[in-house]
């Protein structure tokens, strides 16, 4: 039986579910991710690839994702983010940046496709 404080600790975690344009990466779930953290760093702490060059401070645009769903769980589109997203490969109508896209507390269900990262060169 499952105690009440670990059940009322993991409704205010996040999963993840990362799906990859990369041809032969499979689809990715992260379960029990505590709020506070960019997708960016997320990811790297799981060993997924986004790259970063600029070191997530938005600077740039290579922490491009698309987030499919979850919006309402991160920090809203800035406009120093929005035009650094007009720069991006291929944006869309849901694209965002990794190192901007904060958990917000609470907890729920994010879901987001990288890009394929080997259109980038270096880091």
């Amino acid at each position: 039986m499952i105690s009440d404080t670990f059940a009322a600790e993991t409704a205010h975690m996040y999963t993840i579910k990362i799906k990859f344009e990369q041809k032969g990466l499979e689809p990715v779930v992260l379960e029990n991710i505590a709020s506070g953290d960019s997708l960016l760093e997320v990811l790297l702490d799981h060993d997924i690839d986004l790259h970063h060059n600029c070191g997530g401070v938005c600077a740039c645009s290579t922490c491009h994702l698309y987030l499919d769903k979850g919006e309402e769980f991160v920090e809203e589109l800035s406009e120093k983010e929005e035009d650094f997203i007009d720069r991006a490969v291929n944006p869309r109508i849901n694209s965002r940046l990794g190192c901007q896209c904060v958990l917000q507390d609470g907890g729920g269900v994010v879901e987001i496709t990288l890009p394929d990262q080997t259109q980038f060169l270096g880091e």
